[in-house]
């Protein structure tokens, strides 16, 4: 059954780390068409606008694979005078403390989402909405928040290693 929920929960990283890239390459191409267009007096219309969302489904796209790879910062500096248990123990604490953090993230910008339907907010310029760019924060949130129980789950069930502990995420 774990093999299972974490193969869609793979799926679903991969996914998210996909919208990421295109929100990466959108940020690039933006940037760049507007830096040329100002070159010839020409700036592109919304370009802020579009840099500021793409900045969004940048971010959180590619918190899951980030999440997934090991990429967070971590300090280890007493892991090595730690016993492997110690070790394991804060490992699946911190993986359930970011699943709690990014449920309540996803939580408030729920709440958030709301307000901007109500209100239809937008952006500045061009007047992009913002509540498509909340669900997507949504969506990402709880894809990463899976990714870490799950982390927590197979750090907590998998066996403990005899010669010192030194596993990557």
């Amino acid at each position: 059954m774990l093999g299972i929920v974490q193969k869609w929960a793979d799926g679903l990283t991969r996914l998210s780390a996909l919208i990421g890239t295109i929100g990466l390459l959108t940020e690039v191409v933006v940037i760049l068409v507007d830096v040329v267009g100002r070159f010839f007096g020409h700036p592109l219309t919304g370009a802020q606008d579009i840099s500021q969302m793409a900045m969004v489904v940048l971010v959180f796209g590619a918190m899951a694979m980030c999440d997934k790879v090991g990429g967070h910062i971590s300090v280890d500096l007493f892991e090595n005078s730690m016993p492997g248990w110690m070790v394991r123990t804060g490992d699946v604490i911190s993986a359930l403390l970011g699943a709690v953090i990014f449920l309540g993230l996803a939580w408030t910008t729920w709440d958030s989402a709301g307000l901007s339907k109500m209100l239809n907010l937008a952006t500045n310029i061009i007047g992009l909405p913002k509540v498509y760019f909340q669900y997507f924060i949504i969506a990402a949130a709880l894809i990463t928040a899976l990714g870490m129980i799950l982390r927590a789950i197979s750090l907590f069930l998998s066996p403990l290693p005899h010669h010192g502990y030194k596993e990557k995420a």
